[in-house]
């Protein structure tokens, strides 16, 4: 296994948590909150009926296993462990059929160059040393033609206020040290390294919290967290 893109402290961190992954009201309680979103953003984009599609650091499974209940064929991946455990423990639970397993991004695109219509990879790419490398493999493994999503967090002084004094010190929403704010990524730098991997920019979309209505909405503000579809041309 390609263990050369991996922080193994933020691996052992999401490790600790992987047991409470599938708890709406524990530390994972915002990625229960968006995954509606997020589906809905890669449905719309991608008709996930009758695709493969994988789940690029899928973590406990939670949008592995709402895409497919989309009708998609998907593969769920992630280096950390415990947490793949949880997703396939889940799965024996949910009856959801998911093939989850433990690689990275890099082995899977070697295994199975072209072998997806959809790739998405949220909320992962601002845990590892190198995004660029899990993009390029992202690329890699979408079939022409086909889509990759992403999302991540924007670094300004604004997601420093929002994503991390506001969600990890003042909401406690998340686990103080979740995030660290010099591994952000603006959507400069992510469409830099996605076009040197041969995919072309379709949309960029804003993923706003509103703390009185405790909600999440898609919008055009991308100064903190956003999504992005990509194609990778035929």
């Amino acid at each position: 296994m390609d263990t050369t893109n991996v922080d193994t402290a933020e691996l052992a961190k999401f490790d600790e948590m992987a047991s409470r992954w599938w708890d709406p009201n524990g530390e994972c309680g915002p990625l229960h909150a968006i995954n509606p979103l997020r589906l809905e953003y890669i449905d719309e984009r991608a008709d996930l009926a009758g695709k493969r599609a994988v789940d690029v650091g899928c973590g406990g499974g939670l949008l592995a296993e709402a895409m497919a209940l989309r009708g998609a064929e998907v593969v769920g991946m992630d280096m950390g462990e415990a947490a793949i455990k949880v997703a396939r423990l889940h799965r024996h639970e949910s009856g959801v059929e998911v093939d989850y397993r433990h690689t990275a991004a890099e082995d899977l695109a070697a295994e199975e160059p072209e072998g997806f219509d959809v790739v998405a990879c949220m909320e992962m790419l601002e845990h590892v040393p190198h995004p660029e490398s899990v993009i390029a493999a992202c690329a890699r493994m979408v079939k022409p033609g086909g889509r990759v999503f992403f999302s991540t967090i924007n670094r300004n002084p604004k997601s420093y206020l929002f994503a991390i004094l506001g969600a990890e010190y003042l909401l406690k929403m998340l686990p103080r040290g979740t995030h660290d704010y010099q591994r952000f990524i603006t959507p400069a730098e992510l469409d830099g390294w996605a076009r040197s991997a041969g995919l072309v920019a379709e949309d960029f979309t804003g993923l706003t919290y509103n703390p009185l209505s405790r909600q999440y909405h898609l919008g055009r503000d991308i100064g903190v967290n956003y999504m992005a579809t990509y194609r990778r041309d035929e």
